[in-house]
């Protein structure tokens, strides 16, 4: 599913400068800086610019995420069909954010960090809304969590291939 987002936005957005495409596609739910750094790889880009841009673009969606989640979800909370998916979200988070539960903000580096599905930025902003940690915490732990895991990331597709 990966690929096929990465094709459609590549083939959409090939108007675009390629460094325009890579903050886009790293800003996406889903695929995230995990999606920007290996497309910047097939742009021919050098790492340190690759790593930025990518760091870019997760980094955008970080802030409007961690400030409008809460009161939005509250607003909406007036709707069955969004408790319901409320809900299920919460679980389903407490379920993947055992640290974070744990641990606070160092536990949102952690969950963050680890280049898995589902325990991204977008991800990280909602347990840290779920948690309850404050703004400042969770957004300088997420933003490391992401710088980790472009590290980790980078450093793999940089040297494998």
């Amino acid at each position: 599913m990966k690929e096929e987002i990465k094709h459609f936005v590549v083939d959409n957005l090939g108007f675009l400068p390629q460094e325009a495409v890579v903050v886009i596609v790293s800003a996406l739910p889903i695929l995230e800086l995990r999606g920007g750094l290996p497309l910047a790889y097939t742009f021919d880009f050098p790492f340190l610019k690759a790593f930025l841009l990518s760091l870019l673009g997760n980094a955008l969606p970080i802030i409007p995420l961690l400030l409008l989640f809460q009161p939005l979800s509250n607003w909406l909370m007036r709707f069955k069909w969004y408790n319901r998916f409320y809900d299920w979200l919460y679980q389903r988070t407490l379920s993947k954010s055992k640290n974070v539960d744990k641990y606070g903000a160092i536990g949102l580096i952690l969950f963050t960090a680890v280049p898995l599905p589902t325990t991204g930025a977008y991800s990280a902003c909602v347990a840290a809304a779920l948690f309850a940690i404050r703004f400042k915490y969770a957004f300088l732990s997420i933003l490391t969590g992401v710088i980790i895991a472009g590290l980790g990331v980078g450093a793999a597709i940089y040297s494998i291939f």
